[in-house]
């Protein structure tokens, strides 16, 4: 249990130690993530200063349901669903015909900006008069106008001109030009707050500012299932875009309106022919009536049945008095033959319609009267009754004379009311077929009256739906644009400008470290080597003097050789004799700082007041000789090695006043076969003798990666320091010298990093390089 947590506790510890170590890195550079910033901040107030203002504007409207009558309910109506097609009413707005309707509407043709020194604003309206001269349509090409306004008035210049138009006194009106526009300022005193302003005047063909403006336009639903579109447009002029939105309602509106009208004013139009023909067809009914009445004596039935009624019976009650006279005539006639004597009366008041008759029987009787009185007193011979009786034949003459002539008028009479009776029974017996003409005739025109009449009502019908024509949408918001411009966003960019100036050196350095293979510190030796120890972290130097040659020093590089030189008894093995210790400086390629760290070493180990031995071992490219102000070609160990009759303590020097226990072999001349020199058994009798000379002989040997001289004299030595320096050591390296740890061709192995948090060199030349050069020349 004790064990798990240790493990836990340890792996805690770690973590918050790689992270600790991974803010460092990027902490370490602060001062770039401060440049990134106010870089990448006053980048951004200057691009918010010269980069035109964008601004939103929006309109909704409510598609109001097109659906007239009753109709059964839908299953729209029934799951309370609207049943517009939203995405059709969507293309109908933002087709081409309704954007052209808007682009002819408030002349869009023309686009109007300011021109400041950097930045050109476009604007919804220039300070002065401006009238264009040429119809929409009259645009063949789109051109561009710049007026600058001085202090004599306006020059015009035209991209297709060579030459500036010169408008004196502020009025084109006054000058002659071909310019498609006329501009003039009301007053001096207008003109002159604007003197030094430029504005740009773009024309534009129909279609390009229609095609421009389908761009610009947006249209989208709001929600889901609802019947409300939103219309949004962009731009610098808020005024110009809520122009546009607004016409954009008004166009689609009046579309929809002039498409349920369509309706209406085509069947008032429909109507109006049909009156025509309908009028015509009237009048020529009616004057066949007329006619038809005319030619038949016709006026309607019942009257004329009620006449033709009335007049047969009054022919009939004619024809029966003309009977009665003739029967009666008859009778006064048989009575006159039947008359046997002239002293008979004839009958009186009968019923003769002929006056003379009834005065003639009267006249007759009257005389037979007479002659009846006469006789009985006269007799038959009387002359006066002879007188009387030759009377009574002249009146029974004229009486009959009468009659018969009577009797002809009567049967003439009777002929002509009988032909008469016959006429009006005809005309009684046409009238059904006279009706039913003259009906067919007057259903003919009812029917063209009724027909007359609906189109009548229909028209009047038509005509109030024109008049009171109920819009197609219902306009829930007129545009509004917002007060803060949506491009560019202050906050935003100001918010993007500080992530990018934080970013990018983030950024930088992350690929920095990514891309260099090098080491930093003791994090990535660890990482590589796992379980050899660390000796010490050397600081960079920067300055001043490289060599800890004052043993009271107290600068930072003399404490970390201090530190280095405690830590090396550490791992030093403890043996129960006095000899000295052999410690190697070695390393993987040149350059690492071996021959600096193996002097300072030494001299710290002497500034405690230790014996010390240095030694310089590198006999390819010895350096040593470079911190004494010596020449390389002082006698040393090379020298030695060859020679049996040297002695090496004749070949010591004093490198060092102020520390007097410390002594220096150089390495020698540079001979041509090293390799035999550090094997012919002199090397090791020499530790052997100098073990007993000094507590500690500090070894520079040579770099380990390209020659074998230190591996094959690692057994003498009691612990070796193994040397990689920061921005230098590639970190694949560190895997060739941890093997050599793990093979055991170096003893007692241990890691100092050299140059922790340098960049560059110490401020010395090692005058090393991945290609280790020997032989070379002075």
């Amino acid at each position: 249990m004790n064990q798990q947590q240790n493990s836990s506790s340890s792996l805690n510890n770690n973590q918050g130690q790689a992270i600790k170590s991974e803010i460092t890195k990027y902490f370490r550079y602060w001062y770039w993530f401060l440049i990134g910033v106010f870089i990448s901040l006053f980048g951004a107030w200057i691009y918010l200063r010269y980069t035109p203002k964008i601004y939103a504007t929006s309109a909704k409207i409510k598609i109001l349901n097109k659906a007239k009558g009753l109709e059964l309910p839908s299953s729209a109506f029934v799951f309370n669903r609207s049943n517009i097609n939203l995405e059709n009413e969507i293309e109908i707005l933002k087709s081409y015909r309704i954007i052209e309707q808007v682009v002819k509407q408030i002349d869009l043709t023309v686009q109007v900006l300011e021109e400041g020194n950097v930045l050109t604003t476009e604007i919804n309206n220039l300070p002065f008069k401006f009238v264009k001269t040429i119809s929409n349509d009259s645009i063949s090409h789109n051109a561009s106008y710049n007026i600058l306004i001085d202090k004599n008035g306006f020059q015009v210049n035209n991209d297709s001109s060579k030459g500036a138009i010169i408008i004196p006194n502020f009025n084109s009106y006054a000058v002659q030009h071909n310019l498609p526009f006329e501009i003039q300022f009301e007053d001096s005193e207008s003109a002159a707050a604007h003197i030094g302003k430029s504005y740009i005047l773009r024309f534009m063909t129909v279609s390009s500012a229609t095609r421009k403006l389908k761009g610009e336009l947006d249209v989208n639903m709001l929600g889901k299932g609802s019947d409300l579109l939103e219309l949004s447009h962009t731009g610098q002029s808020k005024l110009r875009s809520q122009s546009i939105l607004n016409s954009v309602v008004g166009v689609f509106d009046q579309d929809g309106i002039s498409d349920r009208q369509k309706v209406s004013k085509r069947t008032i139009d429909f109507i109006d022919e049909r009156f025509v023909s309908l009028a015509k067809e009237l009048d020529s009914i009616e004057v066949d009536i007329k006619d038809f009445k005319k030619t038949n004596d016709f006026i309607n039935i019942e009257s004329d049945v009620e006449l033709n009624i009335s007049q047969r019976t009054i022919s009939d009650s004619q024809v029966f008095d003309v009977e009665n006279q003739i029967i009666i005539t008859e009778i006064l006639e048989e009575a006159i033959q039947d008359q046997q004597s002239t002293s008979e009366l004839l009958p009186t008041n009968i019923g003769v319609g002929d006056t003379n008759i009834n005065g003639l029987v009267g006249q007759y009787n009257d005389l037979v009267f007479e002659l009846n009185k006469l006789g009985l007193s006269g007799g038959s011979n009387n002359p006066t009754v002879q007188i009387l009786v030759k009377k009574l034949k002249d009146v029974q003459q004229n009486i009959s004379a009468s009659i018969d002539a009577y009797k002809s008028q009567l049967n003439a009479t009777k002929q002509q009311l009988t032909k008469r009776n016959q006429k009006y029974a005809y005309q009684v017996s046409s009238l059904p077929l006279k009706e039913k003409l003259l009906r067919s005739r007057i259903r003919q025109q009812e029917i063209k009256q009724t027909l007359y009449l609906f189109l009548l009502q229909k028209r009047e019908e038509a005509a109030i739906n024109l008049a009171i024509t109920e819009p197609s949408i219902k306009v829930v918001e007129y545009a509004l644009s917002n007060g803060t411009p949506i491009s560019p966003n202050s906050k935003n960019i100001y918010l993007t400008a500080l992530l990018l100036g934080l970013i990018i050196p983030f950024g930088a350095i992350y690929g920095i470290n990514l891309l260099n293979t090098k080491i930093k510190g003791k994090e990535d030796v660890v990482s590589s080597v796992g379980t050899i120890p660390i000796l010490a972290e050397l600081p960079k130097i920067k300055s001043g003097n490289l060599v800890f040659d004052n043993p009271t020093d107290r600068s930072v590089q003399s404490e970390a050789f201090r530190i280095l030189s405690a830590n090396v008894d550490y791992i030093l093995p403890v043996t129960n004799n006095s000899d000295g210790k052999i410690i190697y400086c070695t390393s993987t390629i040149k350059g690492e700082g071996k021959t600096y760290v193996g002097i300072n070493l030494s001299l710290a180990l002497s500034s405690i007041n230790k014996k010390v031995l240095l030694v310089g071992a590198d006999l390819r490219n010895p350096q040593i000789h470079t911190y004494i102000d010596k020449d390389k070609k002082v006698a040393g160990l090379s020298n030695y090695l060859y020679d049996d009759t040297i002695d090496w303590k004749d070949m010591l020097l004093k490198g060092f006043e102020k520390h007097p226990n410390h002594q220096i072999l150089l390495s020698g001349d540079i001979p041509p076969n090293p390799t035999q020199l550090l094997t012919n058994g002199r090397f090791k009798a020499f530790l052997d003798e100098a073990k007993g000379l000094y507590d500690y002989i500090i070894i520079d040997t040579a770099p380990t990666i390209l020659v074998t001289d230190t591996l094959l004299i690692s057994k003498y030595a009691d612990a070796t320091i193994y040397l990689v320096r920061a921005d230098h050591t590639e970190k694949n390296l560190l895997e060739f010298s941890r093997n050599l740890s793990d093979s055991g061709k170096i003893k007692n192995m241990a890691y100092v990093i050299n140059g922790v948090g340098a960049r560059r060199s110490y401020g010395y030349s090692y005058n090393y390089g991945y290609g280790y050069g020997y032989g070379s020349k002075d």
